[in-house]
């Protein structure tokens, strides 16, 4: 019968030289984190760690998702995203958790005996212990001395939203075997992790710049400014479908709602519009107040190509609107309806602006042209405009488009003929 741990003969100490070494090794050359954690996990196991389970968990800095969390077994890693918005019964579990117990406590570690402790203070515990664990350890590693002052809540794996990703990293780990895991193996790994959390925050970093970018800026202007073209006028020529969306009504619906309701109504219907753009190879490069300027680059593909991209994503607006609007008027919500413009020419793209504050964007005349066709969508009473040299390039959308005739647009000299779609 194996006695308890404290009775138990101290084992040897693993072997674990160069672990330190090959964790700032890979922090440095900014491996992905998943890579990272089954590498360390591995390694610590090989070395004759005990452990039958693994779970690191950050903040993120996402739009959608809180927290990501690494599972480790000796099958393989898995890894799940918390939503960063979660009901208060959602929020539960987490609130009865380890990792919310060393935020709150300011502690920075926890070991719970699962085959001598049979209390289920955190159901998590109990978990484990329903899987054949005997023992349960657990470590935060924040990137800084706030800890004790005000607990990381970026370690939270169960959606809470962390308002800095950049606070640490919550790290536990299991086994099986009879008597727990021995304590100088534990203070092994313990003083390996702050070599983790190093190479773990080198790689966040870069996520983090990566996914801000993305979504403020767009997939493509994104990656040009994170690889380094933030020169003010660094800007090239390209041809692109530019796309011109605005909302019907909205200025006098913002007039009469409240703050909540306006941005509801702002928000859903943005959504909408910006969905069959980016599900058709579209880039969203700004949001202009209730509407946005996007494009669909031909610098990989030819123009009829991203022609009938756009003019996919405007046919595909056009037939969710209904719906969406049938919803909103059965939920007692109110209703819009939009304009696009759709036009083919030569743009500058890249960094406008003055010394300390740039836009990564398209300028020129064909935007402005964009820009003057969408605005004739209300008095032709047209969803969608399609500029003559849109229609002549999307050569394989004949009989989708049909002629609503020439049209002078403001400030541009010359008419221009201009098209919808078919049953629009």
């Amino acid at each position: 019968m194996t006695p308890p741990s404290d009775l138990r003969r101290a084992l040897p100490p693993m072997d674990l030289s160069g672990l330190a070494t090959w964790l700032v090794e890979r922090g440095l050359r900014g491996l992905p984190l998943d890579e990272q954690v089954e590498g360390f996990c591995h390694r610590v196991v090989d070395a004759g760690f005990p452990a039958r389970r693994f779970s690191m968990s950050i903040g993120m800095l996402h739009p959608r998702h809180g927290a990501r969390s690494y599972v480790w077994r000796p099958s393989g890693l898995e890894t799940e995203d918390f939503a960063r918005q979660q009901s208060s019964e959602e929020r539960v579990p987490f609130l009865r958790s380890p990792i919310h117990h060393l935020q709150s406590s300011g502690e920075t570690s926890l070991r719970r005996r699962l085959d001598i402790d049979t209390a289920d203070e955190f159901p998590v515990l109990a978990d484990r212990r329903a899987e054949g664990m005997t023992d349960y350890a657990a470590w935060v590693v924040p990137f800084d001395d706030s800890h004790a002052a005000a607990p990381p809540v970026a370690t939270t794996t169960m959606g809470l939203a962390p308002p800095n990703p950049m606070q640490g990293i919550f790290f536990s780990c299991t086994t099986d075997v009879q008597g727990g895991f021995d304590d100088g193996h534990l203070s092994q790994l313990a003083a390996l992790l702050p070599c983790l959390a190093l190479a773990v925050k080198s790689r966040s970093m870069f996520d983090v710049a990566h996914t801000l970018l993305e979504t403020y800026l767009g997939v493509d202007a994104g990656r040009r400014v994170l690889t380094g073209e933030i020169d003010r006028h660094s800007v090239q020529r390209i041809h692109a479908v530019i796309w011109l969306c605005d909302l019907r009504g909205f200025s006098a619906v913002a007039n009469r709602v409240s703050q909540e309701e306006l941005i509801e109504i702002l928000d859903s219907y943005l959504e909408l519009m910006a969905r069959p753009v980016l599900g058709n190879r579209g880039q969203i490069l700004k949001f202009l107040g209730d509407g946005f300027l996007a494009t669909f680059d031909l610098s990989l593909r030819d123009r009829q190509a991203a022609c009938i991209d756009a003019l996919m994503a405007a046919e595909q607006l056009l037939e969710t609107l209904p719906k969406f609007n049938a919803e909103r008027h059965t939920a007692g919500r109110r209703t819009l309806d939009f304009g696009v413009a759709l036009h083919l020419g030569e743009v500058l793209y890249g960094n406008i602006g003055s010394s300390e504050r740039l836009d990564f964007t398209v300028v020129g005349s064909a935007v402005n042209e964009a820009s003057r066709i969408e605005g004739l969508c209300r008095p032709l009473q047209r969803k969608v405009l399609v500029s003559n040299m849109f229609s002549e390039a999307a050569v394989a959308s004949a009989g989708r488009l049909i002629s609503v005739g020439v049209h002078a647009l403001r400030g541009i000299r010359e008419p221009q003929e201009l098209f919808t779609i078919a049953n629009a």
